[in-house]
């Protein structure tokens, strides 16, 4: 029988999430320092989760951590719920802390607060601009009212009623074979201002349960629908997450709660 000879601390959260068994699950796991690239995404892999967050001490002086997140298949630029999840696992271990500062390979000093018996996370606004996706709406389905796209690869589809949104039966193995990009398709919402559904196929995740990168592009794009900075969101995945949304200048404030489901130690 092969020895397990590495160890790492690991956690369960559930975030943007009220309860256990909602929101979206991420795995967080501290390092003490980087191990091979290779290894972190076998990482992902195995948790099989939409994130992993990996974050150490941040030896720049520009930010508290140094945070990177794992898909089961890539690397990739921005995450919000695995941040979110990373900062309440600090904010846990450290009651009196009230602040966490991550830096990012590609999305900068990604910040966190508390937020009455939640928290508060800073993502960069990527305001979205009108785009024809025609291919797209053909393969999510539906009648499409407002298309447009933001260079981080991001493709938001609105739709008039929440209804349409829900019933979207979308064909994810051609959008796969786009790339890894997300499609977030978005509706005034029924008990929120806001509903949403996000795909990304072509990173190993077909629906996420609550995505806080959509949100960064979701929030300056409803502020300018619905005419107000602040709003509610839902994303009606399976598991189901809420977020509120607040656009400040070139920032996405994102609002939302976490728990903790497990913790434990990854042997490999």
């Amino acid at each position: 029988m092969t020895q397990n000879n590495q160890t790492l601390p690991y956690f369960h959260v559930d975030a943007f999430a009220q309860r256990a068994f909602t929101g979206n699950q991420a795995a967080v796991m501290p390092l003490e320092n980087w191990l091979d690239d290779a290894v972190l995404q076998a990482i992902g892999e195995e948790n099989n989760f939409a994130e992993t967050a990996f974050y150490l001490p941040d030896e720049t002086g520009e930010a508290d951590y140094e945070l990177r997140w794992f898909t089961p298949t890539v690397e990739i630029a921005l995450c919000g719920h695995a941040t979110l999840a990373s900062g309440h696992i600090l904010m846990t271990q450290g009651p009196d802390l009230e602040k966490v500062t991550f830096r990012t390979r590609n999305a900068g000093i990604l910040t966190m607060t508390r937020d009455g018996d939640g928290y508060a996370l800073e993502l960069p606004a990527y305001a979205p601009a009108p785009k024809s996706l025609t291919d797209i709406c053909d393969l999510l389905g539906g009648s499409p009212i407002d298309t447009q796209f933001h260079e981080g690869r991001y493709n938001v589809i609105r739709y008039e009623t929440a209804d349409e949104v829900l019933a979207l039966s979308p064909d994810l193995k051609s959008l796969s074979a786009l790339g890894n990009e997300q499609f977030i398709c978005t509706a005034p919402g029924k008990d929120t201002d806001v509903l949403s559904r996000v795909f990304v196929p072509g990173a190993g995740v077909d629906e996420d349960s609550v995505t806080g990168s959509a949100h960064a592009v979701l929030t300056p794009y409803w502020a300018g629908v619905l005419g107000r900075d602040s709003f509610t969101a839902f994303q009606a995945s399976v598991r189901g997450g809420y977020v509120n949304c607040r656009l400040a200048g070139d920032k996405a404030w994102l609002g939302g709660k976490c728990v903790t489901v497990v913790e434990g130690i990854f042997r490999f």
